[in-house]
């Protein structure tokens, strides 16, 4: 592929800033945006499902919290706005992208609280107590994979993903795979074409049974 793309490292277009307004759990949001990166000129409707349907982090949510392909950061400052006593860990291969979170996150005062990172800058012996995303499905099955199976083993013993994938863009199979990988997996919700999926470790009685070591 030739171009820009959201998940170009280092995008080449002209990015004129744009700000994009939103509202999550009665919070109001005005946050920076550009070209080159995700769904620049809006929330994207995906996004938007996952913050709407999935369980935001209860305000006394304490330790790291992961935001995987933050964007512009929307998910990342809703988390950081909901959970001031958490960290969070915005993480996007897009350099443009990580500037535009480091940005949104001192709007909302909490750039103290929000490390803007590339993957691999993130500490090895890391773990998070939750994981969001909205993966980049469009890098292709295979890499999508990959970035899965590096990022969800990082997930503490009684961490929470929270996924959101387009069910025409196979978020079905996407939820079948995870489970063939030892992933204990739940459709919390189904919305406007979207599966907001659930993940977290098998428990030691569901890894028995299924005669997984």
């Amino acid at each position: 592929m030739t171009g820009d793309h959201y998940f170009t490292a280092q995008p080449a277009s002209d990015a004129p800033a744009r700000e994009v307004e939103f509202s999550v759990a009665d919070r109001d949001y005005r946050l920076v945006s550009a070209g080159g990166v995700f769904s620049a000129s809006r929330l994207d409707p995906g996004t938007a499902v996952l913050l709407r349907k999935a369980d935001l982090p209860a305000a006394d949510t304490t330790g790291d919290l992961l935001d995987l392909g933050c964007g512009f950061g929307p998910i990342a400052c809703v988390l950081a706005d909901v959970a001031p006593a958490s960290t969070v860990w915005a993480v996007d291969v897009n350099a443009r992208a990580r500037d535009l979170t480091t940005a949104n996150a001192a709007r909302i005062g909490a750039g103290d609280r929000v490390r803007v990172s590339a993957p691999d800058d993130v500490p090895a012996d890391l773990t998070f107590a939750e994981l969001w995303s909205n993966p980049p499905i469009r890098i292709g099955k295979d890499e999508l994979h990959e970035l899965l199976l590096r990022w969800l083993p990082r997930l503490a013993p009684d961490g929470v993903g929270w996924l959101v994938v387009a069910r025409h863009l196979g978020g079905d199979s996407l939820q079948r795979w995870l489970t063939d990988q030892g992933w204990q997996v739940e459709r919390h919700a189904s919305q406007k074409g979207f599966r907001v999926l659930r993940v977290t470790r098998q428990s030691d009685t569901r890894r028995s049974s299924s005669g997984t070591p």
